[in-house]
């Protein structure tokens, strides 16, 4: 009796612990610092759709596929191929219809219907972990990636903290995350003659964006959580000028994550919250509409699904 109590107890305890794997995304858009181990690999297929605006009709599907490769157990490199599709009519307060952000650099009819798809850009993604959440109180790891497309140029830095709890079933982590991108735009014969808008310019832009997640493992396998996102958006390479302010809006949602022993999903949907900014019109905020900001880089919703697996 006492040895099948413990066999019991055992099997028992063996169902309740946490499955997972190193750079196991538990999140759709903020980061862990969890890394491959030394020279294993993995495959990921990313898909995100970016749905409506407050009027009109606003669609926009990124898609990424990476290839990861765990140089150290504490550094990981990735490669990634970025593309992207969509289709707009009078997404725009006014009535009007502009593309989303990633295809800015195209001349656009103000009025019906529009639609393309595109190579959106290349990236390579360095990931170090200098603390090891399993280890330490507090995880940290710093991330870099550039980026380089047809008309853009980005590079992407972020700091990634991370927390676990209940012997790792219990995962918090934060991320501050810069973006600095330069996109070739072409010229608007509306503008103001002397400004850079009249002609073809490249457009400068910082992005600063503060996560913070936390999810939970309630069966084997299986992880339910919740994201929130602050973005703030600059004109130019300096997010300190506050005159040079631009956007901000908050997003919010559920993630659920499946981690197997080879193979992963990670499913997260995002709702843009009331308190959006448009600090470019401060007269009278035109870009936002009942709290929500309608400007080129921002929707209601967003959905990701990542899919992937280890080798």
């Amino acid at each position: 009796m006492k040895i099948r109590l413990l066999t019991l107890t055992l099997l028992a305890s063996m169902a309740t612990m946490p499955v997972a794997h190193a750079d196991e995304p538990l999140f759709g858009y903020i980061y862990t610092t969890d890394t491959l181990p030394k020279d294993k690999s993995e495959v990921e297929q990313w898909a995100t759709l970016r749905e409506g605006r407050s009027q009109g009709t606003f669609h926009l599907l990124q898609t990424r596929t990476e290839y990861s490769y765990g140089v150290t157990d504490k550094f990981q490199l990735s490669g990634y191929l970025n593309l992207a599709w969509t289709k707009v009519d009078g997404n725009v307060p006014d009535g009007s219809t502009a593309p989303p952000e990633v295809f800015a650099d195209y001349n656009v009819p103000s009025q019906g219907s529009w639609s393309r798809s595109r190579l959106e850009s290349f990236s390579m993604e360095a990931i170090y972990r200098f603390a090891s959440p399993y280890t330490s109180p507090v995880g940290a790891a710093v991330y870099l990636e550039p980026s380089l497309g047809p008309r853009t140029q980005e590079l992407e830095t972020r700091l990634i903290l991370q927390s676990n709890f209940l012997d790792d079933r219990l995962v918090f982590a934060f991320n501050t995350t810069i973006g600095q991108e330069r996109r070739y735009l072409h010229g608007d014969p509306s503008a103001d003659p002397t400004s850079d808008d009249y002609r073809d310019h490249w457009d400068k832009e910082t992005d600063v964006n503060f996560g913070l997640a936390g999810s939970y493992r309630f069966a084997p396998n299986w992880s339910l959580g919740a994201e929130l996102q602050n973005e703030r958006e600059w004109a130019g390479f300096n997010p300190f000028e506050s005159d040079k302010r631009t956007n901000m809006a908050w997003y919010a949602g559920p993630t659920l994550h499946y981690g197997g022993r080879h193979f992963f999903m990670t499913f997260t949907t995002l709702f843009q919250l009331h308190g959006a900014r448009d600090y470019a019109n401060p007269a009278d905020e035109s870009f936002v509409v009942h709290g929500i900001t309608n400007a080129d880089d921002f929707e209601k919703y967003r959905f990701r699904l990542k899919l992937g697996y280890y080798f």
